[in-house]
């Protein structure tokens, strides 16, 4: 009999614990039982207003690659709200992205965190500007154009525009659409299907190499 109620409580115990863990995962999807690491150690060097860039994987993205002889294709401004990462970034639409899902966009996971040299610059009073600037982007459509209007609005022209116009910071010169390799087939191929035979060559642009590329910023984290 006691051999009985001892197997009894054994049972309920594993039962029980169990129970337990899988509550705990649910909850806590970074629970140390779930086999996921948390970053936390590398989020914890991250700051408002830092830039960040990834190699994405599409046929346009190749094109970007290729047109702008950079591994990057796209980039996003990480702004701290409520204590959590987020990345504002110009996909379809314009829009926030927790920074854990944005960097799982990206190939392999791997990215690069940029950020000002002098970061004296981005007072909180700065910041705050930065991101009233940005809601008027909010939900606008991707622009598969590149045109350099604010109807609609692509990746690095968002991070560019914000940094210039809300704190005044001109992170790269722009260029002319003419001035980037277009001569690839794959490249072509991306301006027929945008434009037919009208490529708009001086229209200006900032491509995310531009932005990478600038002698205003440091790299802070790199996974490549």
């Amino acid at each position: 009999m006691k051999k009985q109620k001892y197997l009894f409580l054994i049972v309920t115990f594993i039962l029980s614990f169990g129970c337990a863990l899988f509550v705990a995962m649910k909850v806590f999807p970074n629970n140390p039982f779930s086999g996921k690491k948390v970053e936390t150690a590398v989020f914890d060097k991250i700051q408002d207003g830092d830039i960040i860039f990834q190699t994405s994987e599409s046929q346009q993205c190749e094109a970007v690659r290729i047109a702008t002889n950079s591994k990057f294709s796209h980039c996003g401004i990480i702004y701290k709200i409520n204590g959590d990462l987020f990345v504002f970034e110009a996909v379809q639409p314009v829009k926030l992205t927790p920074l854990q899902n944005w960097i799982t966009h990206g190939k392999d996971n791997k990215y690069v965190l940029k950020r000002l040299k002098t970061t004296e610059i981005l007072t909180p009073a700065t910041m705050q500007k930065m991101k009233d600037y940005s809601q008027q982007f909010n939900g606008k459509e991707y622009d598969a154009y590149f045109e350099w209007t604010d109807n609609r609005i692509y990746c690095s022209e968002l991070v560019w525009k914000i940094y210039k116009n809300a704190a005044g910071i001109e992170l790269s010169k722009l260029r002319k659409l003419k001035d980037f390799n277009l001569t690839d087939e794959r490249v072509q191929k991306i301006l027929k299907e945008r434009y037919g035979n009208n490529i708009p060559l001086e229209e200006n642009v900032v491509a995310p190499s531009d932005l990478a590329d600038s002698n205003l910023l440091k790299t802070v984290i790199d996974t490549y």
